[in-house]
């Protein structure tokens, strides 16, 4: 049994570390060379002697959904999100071999899939719990069918549509044993399932998002990570069948020697003493470790699962 989200402390050299410790991990595993361990030893004690320049970590306390992505709401579909860019064209590409039906995003956020669907002939249903992404999404889709509504109670009838999506929304379920009941509620007799979900850092260690709210306190949306046999617990039992898994990996080197985010080409931000630490403002400060621990590591996992007919 998990223990309920309480308050995490964030701190940059925390993450530092990590880099370092699994960027020589994979050196003492034949990866690299013994001159790339030794400069990872002494890069650790440098980092280790300016920690006090590098400021305090941040202490944040649970919010829900609702109140993270109110704050996203208005920047969430910006360039620079990589995740989505990994994801959407996998998603995109088993969509579109899919028959147009009704289909239901489900937390359909501002609506990027949602759109997508409507475009290919589908009735669309976009469900979410945060009523500023929904405003998004409607905007954007003014013919679709819109509710507030969380993924574990959807307010549709049983057998009502042919296909769910269901987008990087599943790191934030706790459990997501009613979440595919709900799909499978809801799905008519041979209809499609499409899931994507973020993968943690590691296996199933996943890092919180967090937000700075509008009195300046620090807030985070809790992140469950998942190994893929997670997803099959949940979907197995219920009479889905697994068509196809992918899980698109990051792009590697993922930073330039020159600190640019190798994944758009921008330079990366600043890190500022003393607010959440950015991991991407502090990967500039440990360039070799970054792109050794990042190597290769997956992104996201795709699903797409049918419920067979009778």
């Amino acid at each position: 049994m998990s223990e309920s989200p309480g308050v995490i402390y964030q701190h940059p050299l925390a993450y530092l570390l990590w880099l370092e410790g699994t960027a020589l991990l994979n050196g003492f595993a034949g990866e690299y060379d013994c001159a790339f361990t030794l400069a990872r030893l002494a890069e650790v004690q440098a980092l280790l002697d300016a920690a006090d320049e590098l400021g305090d970590g941040v202490e944040a306390l649970p919010i829900t959904t609702q109140e993270g992505y109110a704050m996203w709401a208005p920047f969430y579909d910006e360039r620079g999100n990589a995740l989505l860019e990994i994801e959407q064209p996998i998603v995109r590409e088993i969509l579109d071999g899919l028959p147009a039906g009704v289909a239901l995003d489900a937390a359909c956020g501002t609506g990027r899939h949602t759109a997508y669907l409507a475009q290919l002939g589908h009735r669309v249903i976009g469900v979410d719990s945060s009523s500023e992404m929904l405003a998004v999404a409607q905007a954007k889709v003014p013919g679709g069918e819109f509710h507030q509504a969380e993924l574990e109670a959807l307010p549709l009838a049983d057998e009502s549509v042919d296909l769910v999506v269901c987008a990087i929304a599943l790191s934030h379920v706790e459990d997501i044993a009613p979440v595919f009941a709900e799909f499978v509620r809801v799905l008519r007799p041979g209809g499609n399932l499409v899931v994507s979900d973020s993968r943690g850092v590691i296996g199933d260690i996943g890092l919180p998002l967090v937000r700075v709210g509008p009195d300046g306190s620090y807030g985070y949306m809790p992140i469950y990570s998942r190994l893929a046999s997670d997803y099959l617990a949940a979907a197995l039992p219920l009479g889905l069948t697994v068509l196809r898994c992918d899980e698109p990996r990051r792009p590697s080197p993922l930073i330039g020697d020159d600190g640019t985010d190798l994944s758009d080409g921008t330079p990366s931000p600043a890190h500022v003493p003393g607010e959440p630490p950015n991991i991407w403002a502090l990967h500039p400060l440990a360039i070799e470790a970054t792109n050794a621990a990042w190597a290769n590591r997956p992104a996201a996992i795709v699903w797409h699962f049918q419920l067979p007919v009778g």
